[in-house]
């Protein structure tokens, strides 16, 4: 069945309820997401907060290890750089010092969720009270929701759409990418549901 079966207002706010771009406010940090791909405009996104003043420090997340590289490891595969390197330049390039740039190596992160524990639990460790989250415009209503409702008592939580992500939410059923990326988010929605409910 085609997509296009909804009408083109239909499929744009679809792609429209995903999108959360706040306006924010001065924070301690803002945590660049992870989980899913184009990271890059994440990364520039979160030099641009800084530069604004907004915040003293950037917090990434990477060097996630599958069973499959943990068994390469172990026969002796030495990785050729530090996982955060590229990222590390790249935020440098933008204007961001080295030494306002905290990198965490979360091994097992796999999807939003698992983020939003580990780089949450590393937040209030740091005595953080105010964060903004900067990700793919797709993927900010989600992690919005899910960061809220894991530290919503403890955490002030802002949460920035990466102005330089190619997301289109009133074209995006125009590209067979930006249909993946939709189909899998809502998806995504659906499996965190069903998993709520079987928790409680």
């Amino acid at each position: 069945m085609s997509i296009y079966f909804f009408g083109e207002k239909t499929l744009i706010s679809l792609g429209e309820m995903i999108v959360l771009d706040e306006n924010v406010e001065t924070a301690d940090a803002v945590v660049v997401l992870n989980t899913g791909p184009e990271y890059y405009p994440r990364l520039i996104e979160a030099a641009d907060i800084y530069r604004k003043g907004l915040t003293d420090q950037i917090l990434i997340n990477g060097n996630r290890k599958t069973d499959v590289l943990r068994r390469l490891e172990e026969k002796g595969l030495k990785r050729c750089c530090p996982w955060n390197e590229d990222f590390l330049r790249i935020l440098s390039m933008l204007g961001v010092p080295r030494e306002k740039i905290i990198s965490l190596s979360e091994e097992d992160v796999y999807d939003t969720t698992t983020e939003a524990a580990a780089v949450g639990k590393e937040a209030l460790r740091r005595g953080y009270s105010r964060i903004i989250l900067t990700t793919s415009k797709y993927h900010t209503r989600r992690a919005h929701f899910i960061w809220k409702r894991m530290f919503g008592d403890k955490l002030s939580l802002y949460t920035v759409a990466a102005k330089r992500d190619p997301f289109n939410p009133r074209g995006w059923w125009k590209e067979g990418r930006q249909i993946r990326w939709v189909m899998a988010e809502y998806g995504a929605w659906g499996f965190y549901w069903w998993k709520s409910i079987k928790e409680d």
